[in-house]
């Protein structure tokens, strides 16, 4: 890959974390929301909707402190019907919740690999129950997080092996990092179809298209659509049909259709000597 693969970068996390609370807060209706990442152990509060002072600004929270580091520690939803009355957590933070008045809380760890990566916080100024629809649209919007996050941990993978690769100048004929090359660009493909992130999918792409254009298809070689693209990289790395259609969102009948239309266009009889005529051409990397 060349020096323009800066371009591809991981999408803000903070991003995703404002997003989330901004539309369960929209969802709900009422309340106050904040959030912060997780740096190995430590949480950072920068996220916020409803507040209406800087107290929590920045605020860093360690692993057991309050009922966001309880959260954190314990992996699992805290909450405490009155913040200050309550004896099951520390009292680290008394100072930055009693500037922004809060009382009732519930926290929610976001978990990527049984880890926290995220902490969600939802919160009100009364002593009062936070009802079952505002701790379920925060709970929706936490696995969704998780779910993004492990998309875009993986990403990274996948381009760091690329880079390593690359990286390396390997001869077109070193099969071991050829396969490795074909293997990336296969499960990028697939992760680029079950993001959420538009963002993050165009970026994948831009890198996939880079590996499918090192070198030029011979003129006259078939057009394969990007969609008969996807499915043949999936089927290149030995995947039936039902898993080409998981990784890619698709039923199996679906691929099927899209196999019987790459074979045709190659004029080959089986889905190994589709791939073997592929490569050949360039269509695969």
């Amino acid at each position: 890959m060349t020096g323009h693969d800066n371009d591809v970068y991981r999408p803000s996390d903070r991003d995703l974390l404002r997003r989330a609370i901004r539309e369960t807060a929209a969802r709900t209706g009422s309340g106050v929301f904040f959030a912060g990442l997780v740096n190995r152990t430590e949480l950072t509060i920068t996220e916020f909707f409803g507040t209406t002072t800087h107290g929590l600004k920045n605020l860093s929270v360690q692993p057991g402190e309050g009922v966001g580091g309880r959260a954190l520690s314990q992996a699992r939803t805290i909450g405490v019907a009155d913040y200050f009355d309550s004896d099951s957590i520390t009292h680290h933070h008394d100072e930055a919740v009693r500037i922004e008045g809060l009382r009732t809380m519930v926290v929610l760890p976001i978990l990527v690999d049984s880890r926290a990566r995220c902490i969600l916080y939802t919160a009100t100024r009364e002593r009062t129950s936070i009802g079952d629809c505002v701790v379920n649209e925060l709970s929706a919007g936490a696995s969704r997080i998780s779910r993004e996050l492990a998309i875009r941990d993986e990403v990274d993978h996948r381009v760091s092996i690329l880079r390593v690769v690359h990286s390396l100048a390997a001869e077109p004929r070193d099969r071991d990092l050829l396969e490795i090359v074909r293997l990336a660009h296969a499960e990028l493909l697939s992760v680029a179809r079950i993001t959420d992130d538009p963002e993050l999918a165009q970026r994948i792409l831009a890198v996939t298209a880079r590996l499918e254009g090192s070198d030029a298809a011979p003129a006259g070689a078939p057009h394969l659509t990007r969609r008969e693209t996807d499915v043949l990289a999936q089927v290149a790395l030995g995947c039936s049909y039902v898993e080409a259609g998981n990784r890619l969102s698709l039923k199996a009948v679906t691929v099927k259709s899209y196999m019987q239309s790459i074979m045709a266009k190659l004029d080959v009889h089986s889905r190994t000597e589709a791939v073997v005529v592929a490569r050949r051409l360039r269509l695969l990397p």
